[in-house]
């Protein structure tokens, strides 16, 4: 999904990296992937449609995510499985949500919850269910970036939302295998190279930016105190 580069401030203060998307992304890429090749897709499904559709609520806060609609993947795609009526849509990502270079593109292990508020269920989760239905189809990855691409600059996908957001605040999430479920987050989704009029990784600000070349937009992090379910969650010097 999304390529990202941090400053060396966030690195120190942070220490592991953000965004589920790209935990592996700031470290260096050398050395050969544990996931050179998609796995069998079994391996990518949750077998109990009940336990995909609760593990996608827990993306947010019971008073969000009860009301919004909930995706499952199956083998011919992403399909609505509980109809919502707040205009959130809950889901569980995989692996190929993450930007086409990263190591763990396709690791099976991946399981991202995600609820996106309306604005970004409109306008950004059409690229990942884009992006869902050519793994299906069994292209690579390079073929996966090249027809993204196309489908920005034939504007197949829809224009980025100003309000796009989305919260990950799971507690069950797998985000990449060093860093697991790593911290409760919300992101900001806006378009272009946006970090600087945000304030972004400069010292003392909470916010954390990375520019997604690959999506045309700057995502936006700031870590929640606590998990979907109210707990704490770990500390930010844990």
């Amino acid at each position: 999904m999304r390529k990202i580069r941090l400053t060396a401030l966030v690195l120190v203060v942070f220490v592991i990296p953000i965004l589920f998307l790209w935990p592996a992304c700031v470290r260096a890429q050398t050395g050969k992937s544990r996931y050179p090749a998609m796995a069998p897709l079994d391996q990518y499904l949750i077998p109990e449609q009940k336990a995909e559709i609760a593990l996608a609520r827990s993306a947010a806060p019971a008073s969000i995510s009860d009301a919004a609609e909930v995706m499952v993947l199956r083998r011919d795609g992403y399909t609505t499985a509980v109809k919502g009526s707040n205009g959130f849509v809950c889901i569980v990502e995989r692996s190929w949500s993450k930007p086409s270079d990263d190591p763990e593109y396709w690791n099976s292990k991946i399981r991202a919850p995600h609820c996106f508020n309306p604005d970004a269920a409109r306008t950004f989760l059409p690229i990942y269910l884009k992006k869902t239905n050519l793994v299906l189809a069994g292209k690579s990855k390079a073929q996966i970036l090249a027809a993204i691409t196309s489908a920005f600059e034939d504007k197949e996908l829809p224009a980025l939302a100003p309000g796009a957001m989305v919260y990950m605040m799971s507690k069950r999430q797998y985000l990449s295998d060093d860093d697991m479920k790593w911290r409760p987050h919300v992101m900001f989704y806006v378009s272009g190279d946006a970090a600087k009029s945000w304030g972004a990784n400069l010292p003392g600000s909470p916010v954390i930016a990375a520019n997604d070349p690959e999506e045309r937009a700057t995502i936006f992090m700031v870590v929640a105190g606590a998990w979907s379910d109210g707990t704490p969650g770990p500390s930010m010097t844990h």
